[in-house]
């Protein structure tokens, strides 16, 4: 008899870290979670991944911040945010209510600045792991990103990973020649899970005034047209290292999200479906139950890596 799925196991491994489902909130398009807890039930999503958090308070970038594009949008927020210290009294307590993970996004302009950070953080309870952006520009280094060169972003990860007890998440830039150089070289200085990946650098121009349709004059481009390229690039990453991936980039269904599974991604994050409906982390959640009964799938290790099989 062959057996058939009345229900799925939706929890997965990523790294040290049990989550109950595949679904995390994505960085920079949740807020800190709480501004979606009156439509969303958190506790549903697993897990977080909070704004990014800078040594000091940042005002960001000027309006406007948002550009819609076919299939998709270019955002320049600027990662703006309240600090790390005033996160950790005044946001963080109250993100203790809920058992989903809880991620915090750190960012910095030196290597210095990501390890106070992290020491901030070290301080505080209620935090399930860290994810570096290395997209940020080195000003100690002329401006390069940490992300498009192997030796910066080893260095960052590293010397990070000598202050943290905490698992380390780094999200790398898609915008760079060869990112599984890079993911190996992260891997190799203690990295414990790959976020692929970040945003890709583009923009967009009004021809009537001449002007960026941004107050920068570029954006980071999102969304459902940039899938098909993150998909491949996360099919990359999983064949260059041995850590877990976290995949991201345009995911809109439930099928998209096994898209990335199969491809070998341990869990996805959600971003721009965000903007579109606030509710898309736990619709996906629910949608995925119902997709992986659909097809008889018990449990996410049966699609995990599963490319050809």
């Amino acid at each position: 008899m062959v057996s058939v799925a009345t229900s799925a196991d939706l929890s997965v491994n990523v790294g040290a870290l049990r989550l109950t489902n595949p679904i995390i909130a994505a960085s920079g398009t949740f807020g800190y979670g709480l501004e979606f807890s009156h439509l969303v039930d958190l506790n549903r999503l697993g897990g977080i991944v909070v704004k990014g958090l800078s040594i000091e308070p940042m005002e960001g970038a000027p309006a406007p911040r948002l550009c819609e594009t076919a299939g998709g949008m270019l955002n320049a927020v600027g990662l703006q945010n309240v600090g790390v210290r005033a996160f950790v009294a005044e946001i963080l307590p109250k993100l203790r209510a809920y058992h989903t993970a809880v991620v915090a996004n750190v960012f910095g302009k030196t290597v210095q600045e990501y390890v106070r950070v992290i020491e901030v953080l070290e301080g505080a309870d209620g935090l399930t792991a860290y994810e570096l952006n290395i997209s940020c520009p080195n000003v100690g280094k002329g401006g390069v990103q940490f992300g498009s060169d192997p030796g910066l972003a080893a260095e960052v990860v590293g010397t990070v990973k000598r202050v943290s007890r905490r698992p380390l998440w780094v999200k790398l830039s898609p915008n760079v020649t060869d990112i599984g150089a890079i993911a190996r070289a992260v891997e190799g200085a203690g990295a414990d899970v790959l976020t692929v990946a970040n945003t890709y650098m583009g923009m967009s121009v009004d021809p009537q005034t001449r002007k960026s349709r941004l107050g920068n004059l570029t954006g980071g481009l999102s969304g459902p047209a940039i899938r098909p390229i993150t998909v491949r690039l996360v099919y990359e990453v999983c064949q260059a290292v041995k850590i877990p991936v976290i995949g991201l980039g345009g995911i809109e269904t439930a099928e998209n999200v096994a898209e990335y599974l199969v491809v070998g991604a341990a869990a996805v994050q959600v971003g721009t479906a965000s903007f579109v409906d606030p509710r898309a982390t736990e619709r996906l959640v629910g949608g995925l139950e119902k997709w992986c009964v659909d097809e008889n799938i018990f449990s996410m290790s049966e699609l995990r890596g599963s490319l050809g099989k």
